[in-house]
Order: C-alpha cells, then sequence, then structure tokens
C-alpha cells in the first residue's frame, strides 16, 4: 500500500543515534554506525523521530510500504519492560491515534498486562494543556470567595483531546456534552457532573467528527465505560452528539445504557430518559 513512511538518508546520517529513543516502535536501529529503518511494519509514519535528527537526515515520504501492524508492535514492546510500554502509549495518546491505542490496550487487556498509568510529559511539539491530568474534585463549600466547588476530576475534556486509555475513564460514567450546556444551565456540575467523567463536543462547529465517533467506540470497548450520558441543548443541531454517540454504541460488541437529558435555552430540563 501506498502510506507515510520515514526515510533516512544515509549520507547525512552520522550515527548519532538521538532518533533511537524517539522511536517508540523500534523501527530504527544503528547497523554499521548508521540508523536505519528495520521493519516498515513498525514504522506508524508519524515522524515523531524527525525532529530529533540533528543532521535533518530523516524525512517522511509517501511510498509503498507494508502496513504498520500495533499487533506485532505491542506485542514486542511489552517484553521490554513497563517504561517502553508507556512511551508507547504516550506516543500513540499525544498523536491522537485512537484506532491503534485501543488496538494495543485491547491486547494488553488479553494478555493480563497492566496498562502503565499516564504520568510522562507530552512530546516535543506538544500542547501542555492536552497533558493528561487527574485530580480530586472538591466537595460541598467552595474556598470563600471561590463560588461554587468544581466537581471536575481529570484533563483535558474537549473530545479531540482526551485519551479513551486516560485512567479517568476506565469504568465510569461517562457524560457527553455539548459546549453549551455548561453555560444554560446554572448548576450543571452539581447537577450533573458529579461522580461522571467528562467529554465535551460541538456537533455543529467541530471538525473531524469522525474521530469522535472511533474515540467513543474506544470508551466503550476499551476504557469500558459503565454509562453514556448525553447532555445536549434543545436546538435541532444539538442532536447530531446524540446521533453520533448512538452509532459508536452501537457498533460496538460491548454494550452500555445511553441517557440523552435535553436542555433549552434557559437551563431547564426539557426531557430526560434512557433511549439505549
Amino acid at each position: 500500500m501506498i502510506r507515510p513512511i520515514i526515510t533516512i538518508d544515509e549520507h547525512k546520517c552520522n550515527g548519532c543515534g538521538d532518533c533511537l529513543p524517539n522511536c517508540p516502535e523500534g523501527a530504527i536501529q544503528l547497523i554499521d554506525g548508521k540508523a536505519r529503518l528495520v521493519s516498515d511494519l513498525a514504522c506508524d509514519g508519524l515522524g515523531a523521530c524527525v525532529g530529533h535528527c540533528p543532521q535533518g537526515a530523516i524525512t517522511v515520504e509517501e511510498r509503498e510500504a507494508a502496513p504498520y501492524d500495533e499487533g506485532a508492535v505491542i506485542a514486542t514492546i511489552a517484553a521490554q519492560g513497563a517504561n517502553t510500554l508507556q512511551a508507547h502509549l504516550e506516543h500513540l495518546r499525544s498523536h491522537a491515534q485512537t484506532e491503534y491505542l485501543a488496538q494495543a490496550l485491547a491486547w494488553l487487556t488479553e494478555q493480563g498486562i497492566a496498562v502503565p498509568e499516564a504520568s510522562a510529559p507530552p512530546a516535543v511539539g506538544g500542547c501542555p494543556g492536552s497533558r493528561a491530568q487527574r485530580f480530586v474534585s472538591i466537595e460541598g463549600a467552595a474556598p470563600a470567595g471561590q463560588g461554587t466547588a468544581s466537581r471536575l476530576t481529570h484533563w483535558p475534556v474537549q473530545l479531540h483531546l482526551v485519551s479513551p486509555a486516560a485512567p479517568a475513564y476506565r469504568g465510569a460514567d461517562l457524560l457527553l456534552a455539548a459546549d453549551c450546556v455548561a453555560y444554560a444551565v446554572g448548576d450543571f456540575h452539581d447537577r450533573f457532573l458529579g461522580g461522571k467523567a467528562l467529554a465535551i463536543a460541538c456537533p455543529k462547529l467541530d471538525e473531524g467528527q469522525e474521530v469522535y465517533e472511533e474515540k467513543l467506540k474506544a470508551m466503550v470497548e476499551v476504557a469500558r465505560i459503565n454509562t453514556l450520558t448525553v447532555a445536549i441543548m434543545e436546538v435541532p443541531c444539538c442532536g447530531g452528539l446524540l446521533r453520533l454517540a448512538q452509532r459508536a454504541v452501537v457498533a460496538c460488541q460491548r454494550r452500555v445504557p445511553v441517557k440523552v437529558v435535553v436542555v433549552g435555552t434557559r437551563g431547564e430540563v426539557l426531557r430526560e430518559e434512557w433511549v439505549g
């Protein structure tokens, strides 16, 4: 197949090896003093190694290559220890490779191998705001002068940025909320967010919504969420978020209950019912 894959200019390569630790899949090795791509199957073509070559010897090109094989890669990496495994999973998370990440986590689950917590810093060039964080929400009254206490337990929450592999989503009751809902409902945190993991999206303005569907499928199959609540506004375009969520759930072998909450533009709950 024709796909993106790295190429290494051996005339520019000085054999420093800086690229090796920045290829979590182990597709590059030093042979005869030069960096070499040793396996098309292990190169995902994302080019994480490119910026770590001081000689500019590595580039990404489109050419005929064997398809990337996440199953073979994760089996090899898992045998190399927890640090290597975590680096690989973080690589997939930081590049939003939801499908490969789901395959890796499914394989680890089948083998009974514990998934390391996401603790590594974001990849070079990545946005620090997309680094997975988990924290304890504040119950009860907020500190003086700080308003209502937050019930949020993790970060990030925008669906393009979240990882289905993040610990906050494992076995959780997931609240998928349209962006406007929290602005319309005055007591959003207390009424809807307590005890739930959150993801937010706009079904009208967000691009790349096919990624949303894949992430929700991974939430069901890999994170094994307990329930899915979709909170949307009464406006017609908002119904797209519910339809997207329902498509994702129907496409899964595993079943989870789905609830819809429809909110009016003045913040009143117009409808709340289980729909799947």
